[in-house]
């Protein structure tokens, strides 16, 4: 999941950038709000987390602005001041939940995960090809009904590759979609983490061919569908 955290206070945002990371969550920070807006109207996120106070443009001014901008992802505002008309404001301007500070990193966990829930549904995070399923919500992935023990990174990378079978996605893409950060030509830590998938599949399923996750010279790499398996 791509989650674009927009929160001023450095400690704060290390923390929870720090927690979602861990917990397998894509996590972009901008500590300003007017980058944040220009950032959130460019860019397709999951999840926004706006903190109400901060320099350039406040959270809920740039509430505000996506929505009548069309832009309806969901979103989680943050605020030291626990006040009611801070939360009647922010929730009539359509935000999706609240939390004020202090929080846990595992509350926000909650709260993200449950509006996962609410507004795609239980079965939009089932990803199935073939005999490979992927459950999004408890992060756990699937190969002939048997387990696969994934981190989190691999857990992603095969999340973003299944989401499209047979579609072809550069080390370029693969690394900004996954790891967050641009290309780095000199890096193969693509090439390196689809190497430890195949491993673990094949390990599981030794009639599985472990080449499930293709590379396509000279282009990058890509989830086969099974044989007969129309796209």
């Amino acid at each position: 999941m791509q989650i674009l955290l927009v929160e001023d206070e450095i400690k704060i945002a290390d923390i929870v950038t720090s927690g979602l990371t861990e917990r397998g969550y894509v996590v972009t920070h901008i500590a300003d709000g007017l980058e944040a807006l220009t950032t959130a109207l460019r860019s397709t996120f999951d999840l926004h987390i706006f903190d109400i106070m901060l320099p350039g443009k406040d959270g809920l001014s740039i509430l505000q602005e996506l929505r009548n901008a069309g832009n309806s992802t969901p979103t989680i505002l943050l605020t030291a001041r626990n006040q009611l008309k801070d939360r009647v404001d922010g929730l009539n301007l359509g935000a999706d939940d609240y939390l004020a500070k202090p929080f846990f990193v595992e509350e926000l966990d909650a709260r993200i995960k449950a509006i996962a829930r609410r507004i795609s549904g239980e079965r939009e995070y089932i990803i199935s090809v073939g005999d490979f399923k992927l459950d999004r919500i408890n992060r756990q992935a699937f190969a002939n009904t048997v387990k696969i023990d994934l981190s989190s990174r691999e857990f992603n990378l095969l999340e973003y590759l299944m989401r499209s079978p047979g579609k072809i996605f550069t080390r370029g893409q693969i690394l900004e979609h996954v790891w967050g950060y641009d290309f780095d030509p000199s890096t193969n830590i693509v090439d390196v983490c689809v190497k430890r998938i195949r491993d673990k599949i094949a390990s599981i399923d030794s009639e599985s061919n472990f080449s499930i996750i293709e590379a396509v010279r000279g282009a990058g790499y890509r989830f086969r569908p099974p044989r007969g398996e129309n796209l």
